[in-house]
């Protein structure tokens, strides 16, 4: 066994394949190489179809499963070449595959990821670690957030109150007191999926450049506090949420009243609501400290300046003063995940979500 282990993923925002080539032989995760491999379009909407109840679900996810398999192995296979790396020398993958439903809150609650691992294994001849969710979701939890643990490990610091935050399609984020026992993790709501879904559908455009958009439009109070006055919002943690509430069908109904806002000032008010249910639960937790953004939020300066103006008195900045690229920290996390399984280790934390108890993530799914 090595100590390189490569992490992939794909969160809500659909829009690509993550890869990356971590050594943990030191005590700090070094990052040796990565690669994002787009999303094809015919396969984004495909995704996006299964992601909302329909007819002939089972099919569809059947052909997703391996089709989105064969385009993790491609970003894994890209790779490699890209860092002159032999699938001999890689321990193993994690993967985190492509969230279709997660519904840890219903009587008998799924998380359900796709991408097939056995496809991944075959085409990469690396052995695979996946499904990292159900055993928290067995044992009680939400599955949700995972990343708090390896947080936990790489970013922590005895003596400095840390929130780590990552602003993917949905937003999470990990606080850090100093004090191992009290870390404490959870969704805050939608990140970047409301502000993508907004500018794809009226400008035709993947996402809001640095918040431009947003920038030259006007929030409108009364549509941003009927937004934060969602249950989801005022709800205690462990929570977890995705696309299954925050989607194209809840913006629609929050806007049937508002049809005379311009549709920059629409967008200026999803990216508030966006920042002030981020800023809520921070003050929630802590008045002031260190905050560290990661995630392709992280790279909207128009975000990064509300955040700052909602909260004071936290130094905000990216997780790259501590050490870790912000575009790669999920990544990183699920290569971390991977070889906890590895070594036999708990990988969730269960003040986190919600589970019964530690546990060992995952499930191996071998090359040969």
């Amino acid at each position: 066994m090595t100590g390189l282990y490569i992490g992939l993923m794909s969160g809500t925002s659909m829009d690509g394949v993550d890869a990356v080539l971590v050594d943990f032989t030191s005590p700090q995760p070094k990052l040796i190489a990565s690669h994002s491999e787009p999303m094809p379009e015919h396969l984004f909407k495909g995704l996006q179809r299964l992601c909302q109840p329909g007819t002939d679900e089972i099919n569809r996810q059947g052909r997703l499963d391996r089709t989105v398999g064969q385009l993790f192995a491609k970003a894994v296979n890209a790779l490699l070449t890209k860092s002159g790396v032999s699938p001999l020398q890689v321990s193993a993958i994690g993967s985190h595959g492509q969230t279709v439903r997660h519904m840890p809150s219903l009587d008998t609650g799924f998380t359900l990821q796709i991408g097939d691992p056995n496809t991944i294994a075959v085409e990469t001849g690396i052995d695979v670690i996946a499904d990292f969710r159900r055993k928290d979701v067995a044992l009680g939890g939400q599955g949700a957030p995972l990343v708090p643990a390896f947080h936990q490990e790489v970013f922590a610091s005895e003596d400095k109150v840390r929130v780590i935050l990552n602003i993917g399609g949905i937003a999470n984020i990990t606080y850090l007191p100093g004090d191992r026992s009290r870390v404490l993790g959870f969704d805050t709501g939608p990140g970047n999926t409301l502000i993508d879904y907004w500018i794809q559908q009226h400008r035709q455009l993947a996402f809001d450049k640095d918040g431009e958009w947003a920038a030259s439009g006007q929030t409108d109070p009364e549509l941003l506090q009927q937004m934060l006055s969602h249950a989801y919002f005022a709800q205690n943690f462990p929570k977890s949420t995705g696309r299954e509430l925050f989607n194209q069908a809840w913006l629609e109904h929050q806007l049937a009243q508002y049809s005379h806002l311009k549709d920059e000032d629409i967008q200026s008010t999803l990216l508030d609501l966006t920042c002030h249910s981020i800023a809520n639960d921070v003050l929630k937790l802590a008045p002031g400290g260190e905050l560290y953004a990661c995630g392709g939020g992280a790279l909207n300066s128009e975000l990064m300046r509300r955040l700052s103006t909602l909260l004071p008195e936290y130094k905000i900045t990216c997780t790259a003063e501590i050490g870790v690229d912000p575009k790669w920290v999920e990544a990183i996390a699920f290569a971390w995940l991977a070889m906890r399984f590895e070594q036999g280790l708990p990988a969730n934390l269960p003040a986190v979500t919600g589970a019964s108890r530690q546990a060992v993530l995952g499930a191996r799914y071998p090359a040969a």
